[in-house]
């Protein structure tokens, strides 16, 4: 009895020993490599480090590591980093609708407010 009950903790140790042995996703750090003398690269650290705190997969994260390295190390110039920055940006500027406004001369105007008081005055 007590070795049926030893072989019955040893297969329930099993799967736990087994999921021990997967290794989590390393954890993926973000750069701190920030210039605030150079403010170009100033700019763009701020714009990499809002996207990197947005972003979820690890894919994206590499990514704009790899970004942001490049362009420190001059291999990659602003305009190619913001471009690749694009997809992680999502900004929630609403799109601004059209405007319009109605115009009148001067002339139409005054007319238009004399008629309006003529009839108040005369509703009297």
């Amino acid at each position: 009895m007590i070795a049926l009950f030893k072989r019955r903790i040893n297969m329930t140790e099993q799967p736990n020993e087994q999921n021990n042995n997967i290794e989590p996703s390393p954890k993926i750090e973000k750069l701190l490599i920030d210039d605030t003398s150079n403010f170009p690269f100033h700019a763009a650290y701020l714009v990499y480090e809002e996207a990197f705190d947005k972003a979820n997969e690890a894919q994206a994260k590499n990514e704009l590591n790899q970004n942001i390295q490049d362009l420190k190390e001059n291999k990659m110039d602003l305009e190619t980093f913001y471009s690749n920055m694009a997809p992680f940006r999502k900004l929630d500027v609403p799109r601004q609708e059209r405007f319009s406004m109605q115009t009148q001369r001067k002339k139409d105007w005054r007319k238009k407010t004399q008629r309006q008081e003529r009839i108040k005055r005369h509703k009297k």
